[in-house]
């Protein structure tokens, strides 16, 4: 089941929102927070306060995991700064707002690799390898001789 929270005209920008966004968006919902906690960013708060949101909407389940985090543009706020332009002018600026929108998922996907011969990964033993070696020095020497 998918668990949904979108959070509106949030008072960063949404630049700033995405840099924190991609940082998390692999993690799970809860290590997620433990992340965000520590980042100095001041996006972290709004984007920490959303996922707190929805994890308070799926209720206790325990595996969930991100299904999309979404950093949108919201209202831009138009405001003058008095004084910089001279003689009494304002110089116009936008204060630009952001949506976060967060979908989260109780269902577990596995993620489905192709091997192939040159990155299958076989566990040998170490000293396993070193005979190995040992008998191809010894092969090659015969060779020669």
């Amino acid at each position: 089941m998918e668990y949904i929270t979108i959070q509106k005209n949030i008072t960063s920008s949404p630049r700033k929102l995405r840099l924190v966004a991609d940082m998390v968006r692999k993690m799970n919902p809860y290590s997620a927070l433990d992340t965000l906690q520590f980042t100095r960013n001041a996006a972290a708060v709004p984007l920490a306060k959303a996922i707190k949101t929805v994890i308070a909407n799926a209720g206790t389940k325990e595996v969930l995991a991100f299904k999309s985090i979404e950093i949108n543009e919201g209202l831009k706020m138009k405001r003058y700064r008095v004084g910089t332009a001279g003689r009494g002018r304002g110089r116009p600026y936008k204060k630009k707002t952001a949506h976060i929108k967060i979908i989260l998922t109780d269902e577990v996907q596995l993620k489905e690799s192709k091997v192939t011969k040159a990155t299958k990964v076989t566990k040998v033993k170490p000293e396993e390898v070193a005979k190995d070696k040992i008998v191809e020095v010894i092969e090659r020497k015969e060779q020669k001789s």
